[in-house]
């Protein structure tokens, strides 16, 4: 068991049924905190991740929505209230990616990943700000080391997370005097259901590790722990900050 480091902390996790966002509503409960597992259709998934917080001793809720909505966001951001009274942490997880050369491009393809990506992580922000109690709070966002490093057949995806980049360290320095911080992990290659489903395993797996001085993929877990960090008041005086968790991937 972890230190609980997140005693009485309220955490709110996006796309948190499967993948990093579980590995990180799990981490974050076992630091002691209660977590509000959003999923947007995966309800089993985010049932079972619920059910492995409450038997390993911690609380925790699922509560379905779009962060691409803003009326989905306000719930569950209402959900937090309702169920545990506040709302401290909030870890702008959801995503969604595809890739292609740029002739597979389309307007639609475009906007469907910054909605999410961009659009519902502004919009979760807003409303977490807004519901922060006066002693202030933690945003964590899941940005990529593609923000920075993008190869090619990925110029949407990348360009979302170089967004996520961006937009962290503004509001880093919007919401600082609000006692908000805002900061980033940005995760390598990570094996997760997401990562074998996109058919990346096999010889892309294999270069990615030959590029990773640490010699293996990212785990859920690797994630998870940085992000923990990210929220508690270890990190009390970090804010505007990309952390990379990418085993030295550059």
């Amino acid at each position: 068991m972890s230190q609980q480091k997140l005693a009485g902390k309220v955490a709110l996790v996006t796309g948190a049924s499967k993948g990093i966002g579980a590995g990180i509503a799990k981490e974050l409960a076992a630091q002691g905190a209660a977590v509000v597992v959003n999923y947007a259709s995966s309800e089993q998934d985010a049932a079972k991740v619920v059910a492995e917080i409450i038997v390993a001793g911690g609380k925790a809720i699922a509560v379905r929505g779009s962060v691409a909505l803003a009326a989905d966001v306000e719930r569950l951001v209402a959900a937090a209230h309702t169920a545990y009274g506040r709302l401290d942490i909030l870890v702008n997880n959801a995503g969604v990616y595809a890739f292609g050369p740029l002739e597979s491009v389309t307007a639609e393809g475009v906007r469907a990943m910054f909605d999410v990506n961009v659009t519902g992580l502004l919009l979760a922000s807003q409303a977490a700000a807004a519901a922060f109690p006066a002693e202030g709070g933690s945003i964590v966002n899941i940005g990529s080391v593609v923000g920075e490093l993008p190869p090619g057949g990925a110029a949407v995806y990348a360009s979302t997370k170089g967004a996520v980049n961006t937009i962290t360290r503004s509001l880093a320095k919007e919401l600082g005097p609000r006692k908000i911080r805002v900061n980033a992990v940005n995760p390598g290659a990570t094996a997760t259901e997401g990562f074998a489903s996109a058919g990346l395993h096999g010889d892309f797996s294999q270069m990615i590790v030959g590029l990773t001085p640490l010699g293996r993929l990212g785990e859920a877990a690797d994630i998870a722990k940085a992000v923990a960090f990210l929220a508690s008041d270890d990190a009390g005086w970090i804010t505007g900050s990309l952390l990379d968790a990418a085993g030295g991937w550059r």
